[in-house]
């Protein structure tokens, strides 16, 4: 019987390509999403994207090559293609700069989308000079002409004396002049602290505000970052502006997949991606995919909902992320089914809480302290067929450990509602509901009403049926009618 093919096989790229480039996608965001699936290294996904083999890209880089004016073949073949791809690996060989010129072109991308980390630690110093300049005027276009941010050197050039030490003191007034202009920005180091400031606020305002006004709060400040990336800063200001600005997207996607939009919040999960690449920063990147990890657990995509807590794991990043992906892991292993593994990952989370160093980056909602960790644990015993374990922890978490967010909270008390109807009492299931049914349809957000959803169907159980199991069915019908997104879609 033939073996059915591995992640990552051809078919599994081309029915992805397809997929997203008919949602609108572009190029980047699918090489973004191969490489979160399948641990690409960025030349082969680039590749992988425009459907080339090996070989053909070695055809049409020589082509290129010979081209060009003075050019000359790199007599490229498809093995050499290959250890371009798998550098710097001990089998890959490390590509020119000319050749990462060459790729880029033929993949109609910038040369930086061709290198990640792992390249750039181990490319020459001054080839990555060049590199990080190229990649510098590539994502920091100068702003409108103004005093403060154009460059007198280049818009106003200095006729160059023919010869003498004249010659060589224009030389170095031009030098200064550009000095001078490299040293203006358009964001100051205050600015960029109360960026992060009001970033930190947001997250932990919303565990308890609104959630469509802090929404349209977030895009606001989300506006004003890509704004300010659009003009002149000096390259580590540009780096603060993409990790607020990979945050604030982030952050986005978590609220959208709450207001039940989870194709636009795979959107931002991927904008928010690009900048945690672009800032090289792993508390970013290990959040980011914790955010992708919970968007595709609610979209049914439980597989890959393991997947990018998996890949989160591997950053390094200070905080409780490492706890967080723990449980997200455990959480989409309990859904199918997979009692070992969850398990294995529930005791992951706990390791991590015990071994945690630092504190996170934003905190609120990109934080989880005790009762997040209790909620995602008792949940996972109860669909694992534990109940008794679930109601001891949910009951533990709700008795001894302070709130977290008003979402967490019902969530704790749905996963009690649960394990008092496993255990035919819907009596304890209907007292553990009352705090639920008594949130407001603005906070009604989608995790939560689908879980309560959750319970109906126990409650159609033979040996629940009489007049307390009718009653909560019927909240549970009428608490679903009105939810924050609808609440959502009406504001808009």
């Amino acid at each position: 019987m033939p073996q059915p093919p591995k992640p990552g096989s051809k078919s599994d790229r081309d029915a992805l390509r397809a997929q997203m480039t008919a949602a609108g996608c572009s190029p980047s965001e699918i090489v973004t999403e191969m490489r979160t699936r399948w641990r690409l290294r960025p030349r082969e996904a680039w590749r992988h994207v425009h459907g080339m083999s090996q070989q053909e890209v070695a055809d049409q880089l020589n082509a290129l090559a010979t081209a060009r004016p003075h050019g000359e073949a790199v007599a490229a073949d498809a093995s050499l293609v290959g250890k371009w791809e798998k550098w710097p690996g001990p089998s890959g060989r490390r590509p020119t700069l000319a050749t990462l010129g060459l790729l880029a072109e033929l993949y109609r991308c910038d040369v930086e989308d061709l290198v990640d980390f792992e390249d750039r630690r181990r490319l020459p110093e001054g080839e990555l000079r060049i590199l990080r300049h190229v990649a510098h005027a590539a994502i920091t276009p100068p702003a409108p002409a103004s005093p403060a941010v154009t460059n007198p050197a280049v818009t106003n050039p200095a006729p160059e004396p023919a010869c003498g030490s004249d010659l060589v003191h224009t030389a170095a007034v031009k030098s200064s002049t550009w000095a001078s202009w490299a040293e203006t920005s358009n964001v100051g180091d205050i600015a960029l602290e109360q960026l992060l400031h009001d970033t930190r606020a947001i997250a932990a305002d919303y565990l308890t505000a609104d959630p469509v006004a802090l929404f349209i709060r977030t895009c606001a400040l989300r506006d004003r970052v890509f704004r300010l990336l659009e003009g002149h800063q000096p390259p580590r200001q540009s780096t603060e502006l993409y990790v607020a600005g990979g945050y604030l997207c982030a952050l986005l996607a978590w609220m959208s997949s709450d207001l039940g939009q989870l194709r636009d919040a795979d959107t931002q999960g991927r904008t928010a991606w690009l900048c945690a690449e672009l800032a090289d920063h792993n508390g970013l990147r290990a959040w980011t995919l914790s955010t992708r990890s919970k968007v595709a657990f609610w979209d049914g995509r439980l597989r890959d909902a393991v997947n990018y807590a998996r890949q989160g794991a591997l950053y390094t990043a200070p905080g409780t992320v490492g706890t967080l992906l723990a449980c997200q892991e455990a959480d989409a292993w309990s859904v199918l089914g997979a009692r070992d593994e969850t398990d294995t990952a529930l005791q992951r989370a706990s390791q991590a809480r015990e071994t945690q160093r630092g504190q996170d980056d934003i905190g609120g909602l990109f934080s989880c302290p005790p009762l997040r960790h209790a909620n995602y644990a008792s949940a996972a015993h109860l669909r694992c067929g534990d109940p008794q374990r679930a109601l001891a922890e949910a009951t533990a978490a709700l008795t001894q450990q302070a709130g977290h967010a008003y979402g967490t909270v019902a969530q704790v008390h749905i996963s009690a509602a649960g394990a008092h109807l496993a255990l035919n009492s819907p009596d304890g299931a209907a007292q553990a509901l009352q705090p639920v049914f008594a949130l407001p349809p603005e906070r009604r957000l989608a995790p939560v009403t689908a879980r309560v959803q959750e319970l109906a169907r126990p409650l159609t159980q033979t040996r629940l049926v009489g007049t307390v199991a009718r009653s909560l069915r019927q909240r549970i019908e009428d608490f679903a009618l009105d939810s924050a997104s609808r609440h959502a879609l009406t504001t808009s």
